[in-house]
């Protein structure tokens, strides 16, 4: 099974995060599974190219 890391926090009543990969794309959940759902969704739309201009984090090594 591949795993994805995110970044989330409650604020308020609500669980915010994105997908450490793509900072750009927020989503929020009543519940922290909810939030894990909606960010997988969000994961699926972005890597299967339905959102257009994609932004990405990537490593580049240097000396």
């Amino acid at each position: 099974m591949k795993t994805i890391r995110y970044v989330y926090w409650q604020d308020q009543d609500k669980w915010l995060g994105y997908i450490e990969e793509f900072p750009d794309y927020m989503t929020q959940g009543e519940t922290l599974e909810e939030l894990q759902e909606n960010l997988k969704d969000i994961y699926d739309d972005l890597v299967g190219g339905k959102v257009p201009g994609v932004r990405h984090v990537a490593e580049l090594p240097v000396a």
